[in-house]
């Protein structure tokens, strides 16, 4: 799957390019994903994912974490990409069995041998943890429809379904039957998108089952209604898999009603049933169920509102700050015959002209926080991008992932020529020592991560998860960093120290000016400088948090790139504004604060990261859970902080650099 998305994902590009002229809303479909036609009795492949839960981040094995029915021929792992693996999927063979077209009474599928007590009890944990199966057929999540107790009108949708449930009586009861309708679309003659996908070499990609001709079936849907079963363990003794059974419950069908007890020394039967139904769904809006997020009105309707009252807020500060600038240049132009006393009074963020592009502290540091910001925020504008036209969508399993790591792999280049540049304007044209900035840009946050990574696998590791990733992948991680992101890393540094530099408009003084003293510590309006950008970001954070936490997906990445820019933009203006009330204070040390003004948005992304512990994800079970949970919430805020500060501070050095360049000095 994996390879055949980067190559459809080139061909739909191109594709693209041509005939959006013509009919563009007819041309696009999710790229990386191209229908199959299947012919009446052909068989369908499904095939089995890891357990997921809700309240537990643990994924786990299939096949090898509680007693299911095997394949006769062997489990046997599907290729999967990158970003499977580092999300914890691991995709296998199923036993169920489909031929398209063909509907079957209930099909007997095994009889587990007598459960032992700690397998009893390890289903019953399972079973309170929420946990999920999660099938596949053709690519597509099996569905599941429920009554909503609130409106029982209304029907809610979630992907797998319950390995089973604890009944009033205190009884785990396990669902053992499943009734599974494929979701049919008959295709009359070649789609569009199957024409505009033949065109050049995209042709050898398509497999056209039943040809012009025939039309053939695509499969639309794919659901599922789980029961619990009481099979006569001894009326299926002799049973072979496959092989029908008489069960008035299975026939029913009914999931209120419940009856396969998870008992010591019991064994489970399985059974399941399939039936096909025509559907009118075309093929390339089959994605449309899953992707449709819960809310949407209201999801819209708040970013509308966020954006339009920041936009206004930002708007008015811009307005106020150049009126105010202007103001001063204006004065400061008529100061030419002024008296020393009218001079005194208008002593502002002039007087600190010989010592506004001082070096700041740290400036190893900062050069190098500075080179990783650039380099998450491009790695971050570059797959939003990519995800808003359709080229990482969820027909590609892990491909967002799998882009984000690329992306931030050859981005390297970036962070090295930042933290290299930085550095050489802040030296004035000194490369002295360009190495260590450039060795420290590509081992600082990368090296952050991959530690709190580390640590996280390995207590994945002992759990037995299947979110641990595999050591082999492990250490293919760790050489992509060694020999492509550092390498990368130092070459943009290289790059750097062999071109120009800004040359700063004034000379600095020899002698640091005295700072006064300040009535409140300008730290605590860097605190509060973060409310601005988060209130940009807090709706949309929800839903990223509730895709990343509680399994649903998140496909509005066009919304995400409009609140994208929208932080960008009051990231810098705060970021100015901050930086000029400083100078009128005539505090020139405005390097790290213009960094942690925009970046101080981390804090409250912190804090609502909490607030989401403790109010949305109360049924997050065990501690294990919840370190994985803290580990990754630390490790966005500083991804985030890193971004915004480097916003903060390339805006702010434009802001000083024109203001001082712009008076005329005696």
């Amino acid at each position: 799957m994996a390879p055949l998305c980067t190559s459809t994902t080139i061909t739909f590009l191109l594709i693209l390019l041509t005939h959006s002229v013509h009919s563009p809303a007819a041309a696009f479909y999710l790229p990386g994903s191209y229908p199959q036609r299947y012919r009446p009795g052909d068989t369908l492949a499904a095939k089995v994912n890891s357990l997921t839960s809700p309240s537990s981040k643990l994924p786990y094995p299939y096949y090898y974490s509680l007693p299911f029915c095997t394949p006769q021929d062997g489990v046997r792992h599907a290729a999967e990409s990158l970003g499977e693996l580092l999300l914890g999927d691991r995709i296998e063979t199923s036993p169920y069995r489909f031929s398209m077209l063909n509907n079957t009474t209930p099909l007997f599928l095994c009889r587990t041998d007598p459960l032992p007590p700690h397998t009893a009890e390890l289903i019953k944990s399972r079973i309170d943890d929420s946990y999920q199966v999660n099938l596949l057929l053709d690519t597509l999540p099996v569905m599941r429809y429920v009554k909503n107790p609130i409106a029982p009108d209304m029907l809610l949708r979630s992907t797998g379904f319950p390995i089973g449930v604890r009944a009033d009586d205190g009884e785990y009861y396990v669902y053992n039957h499943h009734k599974l309708t494929v979701l049919v679309n008959k295709q009359n003659g070649t789609t569009r998108v199957e024409t505009l996908m033949a065109t050049a070499d995209g042709a050898e990609l398509i497999s056209f089952n039943g040809g012009k001709e025939g039309g053939g079936y695509t499969v639309v849907g794919f659901e599922v209604v789980p029961c619990s079963v009481d099979h006569d363990a001894a009326a299926v003794k002799d049973k072979n898999m496959y092989d029908e059974i008489a069960s008035k419950a299975a026939a029913g069908c009914d999931p209120s009603v419940v009856g396969m007890r998870v008992h010591d020394n019991r064994s489970l039967v399985f059974s399941y049933e399939v039936t096909f139904v025509e559907s009118s769904i075309e093929w390339p809006s089959r994605w449309d169920a899953y992707l449709e997020m819960g809310g949407a009105k209201v999801h819209w309707f708040s970013i509308l509102n966020s954006i339009v009252v920041v936009a206004f807020l930002a708007a008015i500060v811009l307005v106020i700050l150049l009126r105010t600038v202007r103001r001063d240049l204006a004065q400061y132009e008529d100061l030419g015959s002024e008296s020393g006393t009218q001079a005194d009074e208008l002593a502002g963020w002039k007087i600190v002209a010989g010592d506004v592009f001082r070096e700041p502290s740290h400036p190893f540091l900062l050069c190098v926080l500075v080179g990783d910001g650039v380099r998450i925020l491009g790695m971050g504008v570059v797959t939003i991008i990519f995800a808003a036209l359709g080229f990482m969508s969820p027909a590609c399993r892990g491909a967002l992932v799998t882009g984000m790591l690329c992306f931030y792999l050859v981005l390297g280049v970036a962070a090295g020529y930042t933290s290299v540049a930085v550095w050489k304007t802040v030296r004035q044209g000194d490369i002295a020592g360009w190495k260590s900035v450039a060795w420290r840009a590509s081992f600082a946050f990368p090296g952050v991560g991959f530690a709190v990574f580390t640590v996280l696998n390995c207590v994945l590791w002992y759990n037995g998860s299947t979110g641990a990733v595999p050591f082999l992948l492990f250490l293919v991680i760790l050489l992509l960093w060694f020999f492509v992101s550092v390498p990368l890393t130092l070459a943009g540094g290289l790059i750097a120290s062999r071109v120009g530099h800004i040359e700063f408009p004034i000379k600095t003084n020899k002698i640091a000016r005295h700072v006064p003293a300040a009535q409140c510590s300008p730290w605590v309006f860097v605190a509060m400088a973060g409310t601005l950008p988060f209130g940009t970001l807090f709706i949309e954070l929800f839903f990223i948090m509730s895709s990343l936490w509680l399994g649903r997906v998140y496909y509005v990445f066009g919304f995400l790139l409009v609140v994208l820019a929208l932080l960008v933009t009051v990231c810098a203006e705060v970021s100015v504004v901050l930086t000029y009330m400083g100078l009128c204070v005539e505090d020139w040390r405005w390097w790290w604060r213009a960094f942690f003004a925009s970046g101080s948005v981390a804090l409250y992304i912190l804090g609502y990261a909490v607030y989401y512990l403790v109010f949305d994800l109360h049924s997050l079970a065990g501690p294990v859970s919840a370190a994985l949970y803290v580990g990754y919430s630390l490790l966005m805020a500083l991804a985030v902080m890193l971004a915004t500060g480097a916003v903060g501070l390339g805006a702010s050095f434009c802001f000083v650099h024109y203001l001082f360049s712009t008076v005329k000095l005696d």
